[in-house]
């Protein structure tokens, strides 16, 4: 049975000496994967399609859990976000926590449009730091584990000084500072950009200026809340690490 499906290669890789399988995430049918047969051989048509990070169209023929690729049509390639060190280090971030953390054929029509918009701003040279963020809070409220950051998670207080307790999933208010002795302290604007990565459409983010110790603070956090819930080794951050220290 054939099925066209609209998608982006969050995962490509070799198998045999001609073929590849890919896998895509679908607008409509969730997280795939696909035989692309000849896709090694220097005059497949799909060569450019089984590519890490494009968008296309996927017409493929489908008995078992593994369909097969018949056709295709690529909508955009994201050639910048590959040949770009700096962007593709980011992007395969992006594209290897969706792989990792959202199951296979769970559809999430929204959760296509944040990946498709992750990898657009990164390529339109929005601040890829923070669209890693954005995007690593979608994870755990995927996973169940969003943050309650609005009040303090023991006593309910909103107002005054708030620090981060990841253990217990949230901030806490100064006077409840005691129950966490791995409390994060974080400044105000800290906690605002956290707040705003809950509600942030990565469609609508525009170009936005952090400081670089408020991008420090919100790595951390980030980062522990991702370690404590989640729990996956994930290669790209290794690399992007490496990068950092390289730079650095």
């Amino acid at each position: 049975m054939l099925y066209k499906l609209e998608g982006i290669v969050i995962r490509s890789m070799d198998y045999g000496e001609n073929n590849k399988i890919i896998a895509i995430y679908t607008r409509h049918n969730g997280k795939m994967s696909i035989m692309v047969r000849g896709a090694k051989k220097m005059n497949s048509r799909f060569s450019s399609v089984t590519q890490i990070f494009t968008h296309g169209e996927f017409v493929l023929f489908k008995t078992s859990s593994m369909g097969t690729l018949n056709q295709s049509e690529t909508l955009e390639s994201h050639r910048k976000l590959r040949e770009n060190l700096h962007m593709s280090a980011y992007s395969a971030y992006v594209v290897e926590l969706i792989d990792r953390i959202v199951p296979e054929l769970d559809a999430n029509e929204m959760m296509f449009e944040q990946l498709k918009a992750s990898l657009e701003a990164i390529e339109s040279n929005k601040d890829p730091a923070i669209v890693l963020n954005i995007m690593e809070m979608k994870m755990l409220a995927i996973a169940g584990y969003l943050p309650q950051l609005d009040e303090c998670v023991s006593c309910n207080a909103h107002d005054g000084e708030m620090g981060i307790s990841i253990t217990q999933g949230g901030v806490l208010c100064a006077k409840c500072f005691y129950k966490d002795n791995q409390l994060f302290r974080i400044s105000a604007s800290t906690l605002k950009m956290l707040r705003l990565f809950q509600r942030m459409d990565l469609r609508r983010l525009g170009a936005i200026e952090v400081k670089d110790e408020t991008k420090k603070q919100l790595k951390l956090i980030m980062r522990a809340f991702m370690d404590h819930f989640i729990d996956i080794r994930l290669k790209a951050r290794g690399f992007l690490d490496q990068m950092d220290k390289y730079e650095l």
